[in-house]
């Protein structure tokens, strides 16, 4: 059977429910989605959205870094809107974080996400030995 091993980080923000920062399994993390908390306070940040995604990202990256990579081992990343018209802000930001050969990607607009933010990001990497 294969081991399953929880990461958690002070990096990252705490869960606001029942659940983990990410999983190993094998090689595999599978991260929980994320929102735009500050990992300090665990509040929601102002700023654009673009802001927001940034903010998302790192505390993905800070997850991942925990869990033995990074954001550039990224195999998929799925990605929650509440406003699908903001799809080319998310790609401006994107960009900076996957310029070469970024992950398979799906984006959804959903009608609400925790705390009433407006992006949420999950992903699943894998880590090289």
């Amino acid at each position: 059977m294969t081991k399953r091993t929880t990461i958690k980080t002070d990096k990252a923000p705490k869960a606001v429910g029942p659940y983990s920062q990410a999983i190993v399994v094998g090689d595999l993390i599978f991260t929980a989605g994320q929102i735009p908390l500050d990992p300090e306070t665990g509040k929601l940040i102002g700023g654009t959205f673009q802001d927001r995604v940034k903010r998302v990202l790192d505390n993905l990256d800070a997850i991942l870094i925990e869990a033995g990579c990074s954001l550039s081992q990224a195999v998929k990343v799925t990605v929650f809107l509440t406003d699908l018209s903001r799809f080319e802000e998310l790609n401006d930001v994107y960009v900076e974080y996957f310029s070469d050969e970024p992950p398979a990607r799906s984006t959804l607009q959903v009608s609400q996400l925790p705390l009433g933010t407006d992006v949420e990001i999950e992903c699943v990497a894998l880590r090289s030995k």
